[in-house]
């Protein structure tokens, strides 16, 4: 069966990750800086022991994790001796400017000439169990859908929101789909394990590591036609 839906995963596929979280951790530290003096500019360290505290209460938390920082944020002013309404007011407010600088995003430079080619011939939809939203990154036109794992209360690898994205392209049959992501584990054997295919997005050449294999590899998302090509 020919492919019909591939789905993409976003933090580091569609863009690198880690140095937009670490900016978006600098402009929180320093918004609270100023505007939570109680708190003051805090630790990264700090609020990840308070995250390691709520997951380990509510194991859940971890798919929710606009929630979770939500969260985090409460517990920390609450602790630096804010009262209720003004802790959980600051902390919405903090969130607000983290999820801000969360969204200045640069994609790859493939990846939206690959989105257009692609577009033409497939359904694109996003699995993510990431808090990027394509509708702020103004790239929602790329795709029919985008399912977050905090929207479905459960993430990659987990088979449901593979299952759920075969129900929004319109009832698309497992083995007519492929994820392409660059966890082996969220990305790669939990979209085997749906019945997808799987393409490892790899730019950097990393060694593949784990027992199982992708279906194929690529270094740039204009490798993806290509390879979905060479199947038919």
């Amino acid at each position: 069966m020919s492919i019909e839906l591939i789905t993409f995963d976003l933090d580091d596929t569609l863009w690198d990750t880690a140095p937009v979280i670490v900016t978006a951790e600098a402009v929180l530290r320093e918004w609270l800086g100023q505007h939570a003096p109680k708190l003051g500019p805090i630790e990264v360290e700090h609020l990840f022991a308070i995250r390691k505290r709520l997951v380990d209460a509510e194991p859940g938390l971890k798919h929710r994790i606009s929630a979770l920082r939500r969260l985090v944020l409460l517990h920390a002013l609450r602790e630096a001796g804010y009262a209720e309404p003004e802790a959980t007011h600051l902390a919405e407010k903090s969130f607000d400017v983290f999820l801000h600088a969360r969204h200045q995003i640069d994609v790859f430079p493939d990846a939206l000439p690959a989105l257009e080619q692609l577009g033409q011939h497939y359904t694109l939809g996003v699995v993510t169990n990431g808090n990027a939203d394509v509708r702020r990154l103004g790239l929602a036109d790329h795709f029919t859908f985008a399912l977050c794992a905090e929207d479905l209360g459960i993430g990659k690898p987990d088979p449901a929101p593979f299952m759920e994205a075969l129900k929004r392209a319109g009832g698309v049959a497992a083995s007519a789909a492929v994820h392409v992501g660059d966890h082996p584990g969220d990305d790669i054997l939990g979209a085997q394990q749906a019945g997808f295919k799987a393409i490892w997005y790899n730019p950097q050449g990393k060694p593949w590591e784990a027992d199982h294999r992708p279906d194929a590899e690529v270094g740039s998302l204009l490798e993806i036609a290509q390879v979905l090509a060479g199947w038919k």
